[in-house]
């Protein structure tokens, strides 16, 4: 057998939604087409350990409701374990809150987003230099992706490269290195998980200046943004 694939797990959807729909890793699993037997889901924010990565093939890291600069204890030993996991060449994909830690880990600035609070399904912007990437080229100049976030990069590290933007984030995708990628949009969420989310939280939301059941109409497919995942296994994960 493969080695499995690690999905750090840094938060969770309440329980009203992952009765519903699955938790965050499971969502991943999911979209990534992986069975239950080809992943290891590590709850770092329950205080679970990680191993090395040596014992992985490919590692993604998961949304959360938490927020990177509250540099919780179990965050800043996810973000130590991912600058050692890099150094291992250890192929690297995250999400939302996945997209900042690595950033954070690797020597970017996090912090809320100047342009508000993002949710529903927006279109994200491919920049020039995803023409030549192996992952990103196929990709249409423009597609729809799910975003649910208040935190986003302010400032990517000098090394990395910012592969996409969106009406409300100048850095929404960044390759960190050759086979280490994050996007601030969610590509494994269902169109009815995010109609869902934004229902259940439509009076957080209207707290916000935010008409989320207006932005649930308006929720789409978003084949391009999911299909990231699979994509990133079979180039980039290890055998």
């Amino acid at each position: 057998m493969p080695a499995p694939v690690l999905i750090i797990q840094t938060g969770d959807a309440n329980q009203t939604l992952k009765s519903s729909y699955g938790g965050y890793a499971q969502q991943i699993q999911s979209a990534a087409g992986l069975c239950a037997d080809e992943i290891d889901v590590v709850n770092v924010c329950d205080g679970q350990s990680l191993r090395s990565a040596c014992s992985y093939r490919a590692v993604f890291i998961t949304g959360s409701p938490a927020m990177v600069t509250d540099r919780e204890d179990w965050s800043e030993r996810t973000a130590e374990w991912l600058r050692e996991a890099a150094l291992q060449e250890m192929p690297m994909f995250g999400i939302c809150y996945g997209h900042q830690l690595l950033t954070h880990a690797f020597g970017g600035e996090v912090g809320y987003n100047p342009s508000g609070r993002a949710a529903g399904t927006m279109h994200v912007e491919m920049l020039e230099c995803c023409r030549k990437d192996p992952l990103l080229a196929e990709l249409p100049p423009t597609f729809p992706a799910h975003m649910l976030h208040m935190q986003s990069v302010l400032r990517p590290q000098a090394d990395a490269t910012v592969m996409a933007r969106s009406p409300m984030d100048p850095h929404h995708m960044l390759k960190h290195a050759d086979n280490i990628y994050s996007t601030q949009f969610h590509p494994e969420f269902s169109p009815d998980f995010v109609r869902a989310h934004l229902n259940y939280y439509a009076d957080v939301y209207r707290g916000c200046g935010i008409d989320a059941l207006a932005l649930r109409e308006k929720v789409s497919d978003t084949p391009q943004s999911t299909g990231l995942l699979r994509r990133f296994l079979a180039l980039h994960a290890r055998h």
